[in-house]
């Protein structure tokens, strides 16, 4: 395996970017095992997760902090590095291991469920999940391989990550009930530590399902790593050259930039969402769940639509415009005073991030060189968790901020004409979030236009 990484050749800016039937990637051989092994382990990871949050509830005040620290922690440190390891190793070598690994490890859970043990196994499986996604972004190409088929692969696989929520949610209080029950059973006591326990091995059992399907597939042969690939110093090296390919290639950066952009603002609206219906909207608790539920409904919209509907646009427009709607839909929703509206424009939010997301990885799994893959997504990991976890964390600080801001200068409204316009710090901060997301489009925009334009000069 080289290492310095091949010529980067964006995709042609007239490029069809849906293909006419996307159900036809089913017959890519070995795709249908690596869409049932997403969906199984989706399912389990939200019954996961769902059961470790409730056992670190029990266990005490603090533990649920503690995990969730714990599986965010990696992501910002070991990434990049996660990423050129699996530029090195074998794939499907690594997704079959990773998913044994983190069987092994909930199996053990629930015998180990004290914070000490929650933390540790936690960040445990996070690490192998940082290996696990990477390498199988890098090998959606490799087994479909009609780049025409790449955009109904993702979407897809969005439906497989986030469709599965409710079924995830509902897997787990059907096992919590059956735990109860078998909570009668004294037999059972050494084999039933918590009632949560039942729902975390049968996530167990998820793992051991996708890694035997991931088994099944029939890849091309990777190197093994040597002594000479296995050298810190040569992997450090392999993460250099990676983000050196992502700073030098207009593309690529233009991808991260709209979807890290897009993730930093319009991310905002998920932590505001219920102050917003409360303070803005003045309506009932239930509110924030028509619009939590109007934003995932949009972004099936959004993958339904690009699919089926825009099959003549470039991918490079329909990625910075959808990026920009999902921005100026934020803007719109922090300016609307009936419920029945900011559930239109949510939805909104949710169709432009379904297609932007679609075609941001299709763009970045077709115009980056196989060796180089793992890097480009493990960097990309980074990015995106880091700008959404700042996003979460942020916007209701600065819509405090901007609240105490508004009362000082406007007294909390504007007037236009014989109307008052009510100026809270939720409706301020959200503006703020969408702006940042159409500043990244646009600037996302600038890049895919050089990428074309340095690609004409080298023709």
């Amino acid at each position: 395996m080289s290492d310095q990484p091949a010529p980067f050749i964006p995709p042609s800016p007239h490029a069809e970017p849906i293909p006419p039937k996307p159900w036809q990637v089913f017959q890519a051989p070995g795709f249908p095992q690596l869409f049932a092994a997403q969906v199984v382990s989706s399912i389990g990871d939200w019954t996961g997760l769902v059961a470790i949050l409730a056992l670190a509830s029990k266990v005490s005040a603090n533990a649920v902090g503690f995990v969730m620290i714990a599986r965010m922690l990696p992501g910002f440190l070991l990434a990049p590095l996660g990423g050129a390891l699996v530029d090195r190793w074998n794939r499907k070598v690594v997704m079959v291991s990773c998913d044994i690994g983190r069987a092994g490890l909930l199996a053990v859970l629930p015998f180990w469920s004290n914070v000490l043990g929650l933390v540790v196994i936690s960040f445990s499986i996070e690490v192998l999940t940082l290996l696990w996604g990477p390498a199988k972004d890098a090998t959606v190409p490799n087994v479909v391989k009609d780049p025409d088929q790449l955009a109904s692969a993702n979407s897809l696989g969005l439906v497989a990550a986030f469709g599965t929520m409710p079924v995830g949610a509902v897997l787990f209080a059907v096992l919590a009930a059956v735990s109860a029950w078998l909570a009668h059973f004294s037999a059972l006591d050494a084999l039933h530590p918590h009632q949560a326990s039942l729902a975390i091995w049968v996530d167990a059992l998820t793992f051991l399902v996708s890694a035997m399907l991931i088994s099944r597939l029939r890849l091309e042969k990777t190197r093994l790593p040597t002594k000479e690939t296995q050298s810190a110093s040569q992997t450090w090296s392999d993460v250099v050259d990676g983000l050196k390919f992502i700073r030098s290639n207009a593309l690529v950066r233009g991808v991260m930039i709209g979807l890290a952009g897009g993730l930093l603002g319009g991310g905002s609206i998920v932590p505001l969402g219920a102050v917003f219906a409360k303070q803005v909207l003045r309506a009932d608790p239930s509110a924030f769940g028509f619009l939590t539920t109007a934003l995932g409904v949009g972004a099936a919209i959004g993958v339904v639509t690009l699919l089926w509907l825009q099959r003549r646009l470039p991918r490079a427009f329909v990625f910075t415009t959808s990026v920009m709607i999902v921005g100026a839909a934020i803007v719109g929703v922090a300016f609307s005073s009936t419920l029945s509206f900011a559930i239109l424009l949510v939805g909104l939010v949710g169709a432009g991030a379904g297609a932007s997301y679609v075609t941001g990885f299709t763009l970045l799994q077709e115009s980056v060189s196989d060796e180089m893959r793992g890097r480009m997504f493990g960097t990309l990991y980074t990015l995106v968790r880091v700008c959404l976890l700042l996003s979460l964390t942020i916007a209701p600080f600065v819509a405090a901020s901007l609240d105490g801001l508004s009362k000082r200068l406007t007294n909390g409204e504007v007037a236009i004409g014989s109307a008052h316009l009510a100026l809270p710090g939720v409706r301020l901060a959200l503006v703020a979030g969408g702006l940042i997301t159409i500043a990244s489009g646009i600037g996302a925009r600038r890049r895919m236009h050089k990428a074309q334009s340095d690609q004409v000069a080298a023709a």
